[in-house]
């Protein structure tokens, strides 16, 4: 019999690029979704929908039952204030572990944390599972929640938490305004400092999500699932799509006070319009430090994961997919 796997947000970027890895690795999968979701990517996969939500740990409970593997994706990046993002992140995430208490077909749950519920830190020096956390924006902290939430489960369920960094590639629709602005010839650096970043492609990602839900080793455990290097230039990355692009570029550094000072202008239009502000002045705190960046050690050691592509090879496949779908 195939393994079942349950995967909320199957419909989004991380969400539709595993449901397409778990079908090639012959799992039986079924997506929770919402009434209202956007289904373009996995429309015509040979899937189970379940437009339910996860909401309301009743209507879960009868979807949960049978699966073999849990993918909790789903969640709130962006929220007018805190009791946005718990509600988003942390109460959802208790009612997908309620739901799949009972469940003794269980084998694991996987749930998507982020580096922003880590610590920003200086070049050279990336952050690993042992380093403190100290999340700067709501976002951060109501990731840092949801895992804490989750790991006090391990005793009851099979849980792991993975932590990713920057993801991009095919159908990623934020790292690809950083590719837009790279065809205009335009590289925008924040800051007169070489900042760094950890990036990790969906493919390495989805691989690495499944990998961790099948190793004995990761129950209970955390991980950061990053690329082949620990962390990136953006000028690296400048470099690389221009060469994709076939552009050459301009730097334009940005200092960090207009930074805050775009944020502050734009928390003050949200006020009046009634919007959620793309950029507030925590998202501007965020931006304008040195480096996020992680390692990948520990899940290396545990499960053997290690990134296959590398970043000249992952922006060739993103840029390549962009321009095919006219998005560049």
């Amino acid at each position: 019999m195939k393994p079942i796997a349950v995967i909320t947000g199957a419909n989004g970027f991380v969400g539709s690029h595993l449901t397409e890895y778990l079908l090639s690795k012959n799992y039986e999968v079924h997506a929770i979704v919402r009434r209202s979701s956007n289904m373009q990517w996995i429309k015509d996969l040979p899937i189970q929908v379940h437009p339910i939500g996860i909401e309301n740990i009743e209507t879960l409970k009868p979807v949960l039952a049978k699966a073999n593997y849990i993918f909790h994706i789903a969640g709130v990046v962006k929220a007018k204030d805190w009791a946005g993002y718990y509600e988003g992140n942390v109460n959802t995430t208790k009612n997908i572990l309620e739901a799949a208490i009972g469940n003794d077909q269980l084998k694991r749950i996987v749930v998507t944390a982020s580096l922003a519920c880590s610590a920003p830190t200086v070049p050279g020096k990336p952050v690993n599972e042992e380093t403190l956390s100290n999340p700067l924006t709501f976002y951060g902290k109501s990731k840092l929640e949801q895992e804490q939430l989750t790991l006090s489960y391990k005793d009851i369920l099979p849980v792991t938490v993975l932590r990713p960094p920057v993801v991009f590639g095919e159908r990623d629709t934020e790292v690809f305004l950083f590719f837009k602005t790279m065809k205009m010839g335009i590289f925008p650096s924040l800051g007169f400092d070489e900042k760094t970043l950890s990036l990790v492609y969906i493919n390495d990602l989805v691989r690495g999500m499944e990998m961790a839900a099948t190793s004995e080793n990761s129950k209970g455990q955390q991980y950061f699932i990053g690329g082949q290097k620990d962390e990136y230039t953006w000028k690296e990355m400048a470099d690389i799509s221009a060469k994709y692009l076939g552009k050459k570029y301009i730097r334009i550094r940005v200092p960090h006070f207009m930074v805050h000072m775009v944020a502050h202008i734009s928390e003050w239009v949200a006020q009046i319009t009634g919007d959620t502000a793309t950029i507030n002045t925590q998202k501007a705190n965020e931006m304008v430090q040195s480096s996020w960046s992680c390692e990948s050690g520990k899940a290396e050691r545990d499960f053997g994961y290690k990134a296959i592509y590398s970043l000249d090879e992952a922006i060739k496949n993103t840029i390549v997919w962009c321009k095919t779908k006219k998005w560049l």
